[in-house]
């Protein structure tokens, strides 16, 4: 045997142990959604994707975009068993959602740690692409820390890029590390890009998971701001002791919102927020958190040159 297939092998098995200890958890995903063809005729229409179990007791983890518009949902085991399944809750804003299945011995895969990833590392994708059951690519990590937009335009910060093959189908099936532990939930490729894939790290599922479980979704703060980013003059910057050159343009604040409430003004340029610089929406986006619910926030902005302190008390996100 030479020295290459050596490396084959330890490959290979390297692939195959973490196959065996993720496989049995994977599930195939089955939606049907009710579609509007006319003013009063509806259709049903489904899709698919994956998902695993993550907690013996029937708690499976997928993508938002998998179960969106759901009005049934079936998920299907690697032994053929299907089973109705009910939605827990779910976060757009991550792509993750949580479902429950009445069965039991179902087997779960463990969360691992993907704070540990290293570029260069191996890892294995599971799903069903194309609705091939339990399929496996492997492929090693790209890139950490990859942002993306969500379908509702806030970032997915933190990113797993990694060029194991994902394809319709794939999409909230397990990104697996060679010890056997989910790193990963996998959530998007990039159309027409060759071995860029992304999956969100279990740092973040982790979090969204304990929230559904809590609250049935992830709570967040909302201010009712419109904007994009915008350049501060230098002169001004430097006269009111800015620590950014660029703040959020307010475009549009919605009427009777908690910025509304607080006297932000379209025109105004937000550049503080609770003590923390902002230099465009996604900054403003990162800030707002659980902990500013229904708390006094200070907002520092500039209105016509002129430097203004106001307070808001974000309410929650949907109120």
């Amino acid at each position: 045997m030479t020295k290459d297939d050596d490396l084959l092998d330890a490959y290979s098995v390297a692939v195959m142990a973490a196959v065996d200890a993720v496989a049995p958890a994977v599930v195939k995903v089955d939606v049907e959604s009710a579609s509007s063809t006319g003013a009063r005729r509806r259709r049903s229409t489904g899709g698919s994707g994956s998902g695993f179990v993550f907690a013996a007791d029937g708690l499976i983890l997928t993508n938002s975009h998998v179960v969106e518009g759901a009005r049934r949902i079936t998920v299907t085991t690697l032994e053929a068993e299907r089973l109705n399944a009910d939605l827990v809750g779910d976060d757009p804003h991550t792509d993750l959602a949580v479902l429950r299945v009445s069965s039991g011995g179902l087997r779960a895969a463990p969360l691992g740690d993907s704070s540990s990833l290293r570029p260069g590392q191996l890892v294995v994708a599971i799903g069903n692409p194309f609705g091939f059951q339990h399929t496996v690519t492997a492929g090693v990590v790209s890139a950490l820390g990859r942002s993306l937009r969500a379908r509702t335009v806030r970032l997915i910060e933190n990113l797993i890029q990694t060029d194991a093959a994902l394809n319709p189908g794939s999409s909230g099936g397990p990104l697996v590390a060679s010890g056997g532990a989910v790193v990963g939930v996998n959530t998007a490729v990039i159309l027409g890009g060759q071995g860029i894939a992304f999956a969100v790290p279990t740092t973040t599922a982790s979090r969204v998971i304990s929230a559904i479980l809590r609250f049935g979704r992830v709570r967040r703060s909302y201010l009712g701001v419109t904007g994009q980013e915008a350049a501060i003059p230098r002169r001004l910057a430097h006269a009111h002791g800015l620590a950014t050159d660029r703040g959020l343009a307010v475009t549009d604040v919605s009427r009777g919102s908690p910025a509304d409430r607080a006297g932000v003004m379209t025109g105004d340029l937000i550049v503080d927020f609770d003590g923390i610089p902002v230099g465009g929406a996604d900054d403003l986006h990162r800030l707002l958190t659980e902990d500013r619910i229904d708390r006094s926030v200070p907002i520092r902005l500039l209105r016509e040159g002129a430097n203004k302190r106001v307070a808001v008390v974000p309410c929650e996100l949907a109120c």
